[in-house]
Formats: C-alpha cells, structure tokens, sequence
C-alpha cells in the first residue's frame, strides 16, 4: 500500500487496514463481473479484506500507480511496481507489516493434452524454470 509524500501531507498515515476507510483509496474494477477489489490483508496468521472508497476507480494496476504518483490517494500495487518509486521517495509505503507475501503469478488452464502450438509456446514462455 503507498501513496505520495503529497497525499500524506494532507491526511494521518494509516496504521491499520481499517483506517484505509477513512482515506481516499485508488480502486480496481474487475472486468469478470465488474466487482471492485476489496483489498487483502493478513498479520500473525489474521486475515482481513477492507472495501476501500475514493473517486477513482480504474481497470489496470498502470493507472493506479499514476493516481498514486500524482497524489490521489493511497494505492494497493505489487511490490515490482511499486518498488522503484518508494526508492526514488515519489511513493510512500505504508502498513507494510499487514501486507501478505506474493508468491507470484499462475496459470490455470483446463487440458494440458490439447493445447495450441500458441498456447504451449506462451506456457513455456512464461513458465518459472527456478533459475
């Protein structure tokens, strides 16, 4: 979860999930079924989801981190965006200690036997060899 220096300038820095309802949040829409993200959090085997509010609500993780970027509100983005603007100071981090490990991307299809030479190319493409 970060924002801008900016952002934080005009509002408490928030020290629980919660407290993100009482903060301008960055949304995402979901194009399956049009639900907005509730956001996930967990701390000490505890698990929450806070339905966050603010006045923008996006489809991709690109304009949120340009809504953070410009001061808007606070935004949840993968560690891999994020990372270097909390570097270069233009992103703030915050409730870091309730932000759960990402162990990254998969893909789900439903029959290995009969794939497209397309798709078997992209499958191995994108596949993690662990090296």
């Amino acid at each position: 979860v970060v924002a801008a220096p900016a952002y934080f300038a005009e509002h408490p820095v928030p020290v629980h999930p919660q407290e993100l309802t009482q903060h301008q949040c960055i949304n995402i829409r979901h194009s399956i079924g049009g639900s907005v993200y509730a956001w996930e959090f967990e701390k000490a085997g505890r698990s929450m989801s806070v339905k966050v509010n603010g006045q923008l609500t996006v489809n991709s993780n690109i304009h949120i981190l340009n809504g953070a970027l410009d001061g808007i509100g606070l935004a949840c983005l993968p560690d891999f965006m994020a990372q270097p603007y909390i570097e270069s100071g233009q992103l703030q981090e915050v409730l870091v200690d309730w932000c759960p490990y990402f162990s990254g991307f998969h893909l789900y299809y439903p029959n290995r036997s009969d794939t497209s030479p397309a798709f078997a190319a992209f499958v191995n493409a994108v596949r993690y060899t662990g090296k």
